[in-house]
């Protein structure tokens, strides 16, 4: 009887095997890692035709129905968490595909987020780059975060640790998204503001909102507009919640100071996109959930998952 192949995807670190131990599945499963990303959907395709187990990280390979129409001895799909914009969740059941996903230990973003707080208003990187290349004095001036205003557009489980986390710092915290209440920013202790307020008066302003239909673009033009010409931006949520043109054309016209990115509308981010020339912006390569502790957690939880559908009782099924 021919074993079952499981694929792990997008394993750019080569963290998967040694971070999990798969022995508890390999006695059954042959298991092949792919470290690079799939230059396109048919490439994608051809490659894993052949898998009827599927391990995705995060939403780095994308799932749409098209997919899945041409992976016919696909039968389970684990990916890590519990919610991935980039699986066509429908189509998984119309082709009778099991899906499943991770529960999160600690989600490490919000220290992430500020990190490139602190890199876009004390330039450590920056000055560090320079030390490193000789040079003997200062280049920048940073801005002190005590007594600012940390503007949060998402009031979850993410945005309420970034705000504890900002008012440890002596930062005053406001918050605003489509269905925050003035109520819930009372428990959390921060001051609710209308979307309006929250760009014009913010001097950091940052994303932790889940991306949907409702919330794709929903940071726009007008509302960079708003922002002061000292004033931040920081994404580390998903690159299409802000409209990508709309944010190059204010930093590059200095509208405002800079951003700070962790995510893109396309990713990898390509090696000519415009952002990568400019000076007011940080890049990070969608390091938000990147931590050894992470993906210890995710990947033995992807074994167990395997395990269990092996044995016909599949765990933590999305569809």
């Amino acid at each position: 009887m021919t074993r079952p192949r499981c694929a792990i995807l997008d394993d750019y670190l080569n963290v998967a095997l040694k971070v999990a131990d798969w022995s508890k599945v390999t006695d059954r499963v042959d298991v092949t890692v792919f470290n690079q990303p799939f230059a396109n959907a048919e490439a994608a395709a051809a490659a894993l035709k052949d898998f009827e187990i599927i391990c995705a990280m995060r939403e780095r390979t994308p799932f749409p129905r098209t997919m899945f129409a041409g992976l016919p001895n696909l039968k389970l799909l684990i990916t890590s968490g519990l919610r991935n914009a980039a699986i066509d969740m429908e189509a998984a059941k119309d082709h009778k595909v099991v899906l499943c996903g991770t529960q999160w230990g600690r989600d490490p973003t919000a220290p992430l987020t500020m990190g490139l707080i602190l890199e876009l208003t004390r330039n450590i990187g920056r000055e560090n780059a320079r030390m490193h290349a000789g040079e003997p004095l200062q280049a920048h001036v940073g801005m002190e975060i005590e007594g600012r205003t940390l503007g949060v557009i998402g009031l979850g489980k993410l945005g309420t640790k970034v705000s504890k986390l900002a008012q440890a710092l002596g930062m005053n915290v406001i918050a605003w998204s489509q269905n925050l209440t003035a109520e819930k920013c009372k428990e959390v202790g921060v001051t609710y503001v209308s979307k309006e307020e929250l760009f014009s008066t913010a001097d950091i302003v940052t994303i932790h909102v889940v991306l949907s239909q409702r919330t794709r673009g929903l940071v726009g033009a007008a509302d960079l507009a708003r922002m002061k010409p000292t004033a931040y931006l920081v994404n580390t949520a998903r690159g299409p919640i802000v409209d990508e043109g709309a944010l190059l054309e204010a930093l590059t016209q200095k509208k405002i100071a800079g951003a700070g990115i962790d995510v893109f509308s396309v990713e990898p981010l390509p090696v000519g996109h415009p952002f990568r020339k400019l000076d007011n912006i940080v890049l990070t390569p969608h390091l938000g959930y990147v931590t050894e502790d992470s993906f210890r957690n995710h990947y033995q939880q992807m074994v167990e998952g395997i395990d269990a559908w092996l044995n016909g009782e599949p765990k933590q099924r999305l569809a």
